[in-house]
């Protein structure tokens, strides 16, 4: 199911120097906050919370996700390198499990361990907190890289898409309309956060067993679709 040729390929695409670029800004910019922040206030559990939770799992998170994620195949889709792809003798599950894998690293990589680090200056991981976040950042990276990945698969426009989801449907209506945060990854992972860090410190609309199965049913369920629209791509170009 993993293919080191095709993580090799896919990684060259992700991590060259105009999209490392990009993927650099927001994790520099969380660990600046960070300083800044612990300079001015000092170490303050509900002000750690605050800026890891706002910023890092609302924004940073989702955002590299799409970048990570419609990175891995969008691109070799819209300019027509898949086809050389499909043409090899790899299962096309096997190249979509090995792009998922690789864009998965590398949320994980650049949002993850920023969390971590921003933690730490902030309190000292007092409370959990820095452990805490960093595990919400690490369950939904690979949420975030299988539903966009999937986006990237089936649409030309997966960039717009996966903004408009992380930042219009999470970001926006997650937090005037209640109901529609249970359809939302970063109440998801901050109810496996909350179960890390002290009480109240961390809080989540949705409750730990509903969001594991949403989790794991999301994750599953889009990178079978994505191997499926795959297949259906090879067959069309064939004919």
């Amino acid at each position: 199911m993993y293919d080191p040729t095709v993580a090799r390929l896919t990684y060259r695409a992700l991590l060259g120097r105009r999209r490392a670029a990009i993927l650099f800004v927001l994790p520099v910019l969380l660990v600046a906050i960070a300083v800044a922040v612990r300079a001015f206030a000092g170490a303050d559990d509900g002000v750690a919370s605050g800026v890891l939770g706002g910023f890092a799992i609302a924004t940073m998170v989702p955002l590299i996700g799409v970048i990570a994620g419609t990175g891995a195949i969008g691109p070799e889709i819209d300019d027509g390198s898949i086809v050389y792809l499909l043409a090899k003798p790899v299962k096309r599950p096997t190249i979509i499990f090995t792009k998922l894998i690789v864009a998965v690293a590398v949320t994980m990589l650049f949002s993850a361990l920023p969390t971590f680090v921003a933690g730490l200056i902030l309190n000292g991981n007092g409370g959990q907190i820095a452990v805490a976040y960093t595990i919400a950042a690490l369950v939904a990276s690979i949420a975030y890289s299988a539903l966009f990945l999937l986006l990237g698969t089936v649409s030309r426009h997966a960039v717009v898409f996966g903004l408009v989801y992380a930042l219009v449907w999470e970001a926006l209506f997650g937090s005037l309309v209640p109901g529609a945060r249970t359809l939302s990854v970063q109440q998801w992972s901050l109810s496996v956060a909350e179960k890390v860090a002290g009480d109240g410190v961390v809080t989540s609309d949705v409750g730990l067993p509903l969001a594991t199965v949403l989790l794991i049913g999301v994750t599953v369920a889009a990178t079978w679709y994505a191997g499926q629209k795959l297949r259906a791509l090879k067959l069309a170009g064939e004919e």
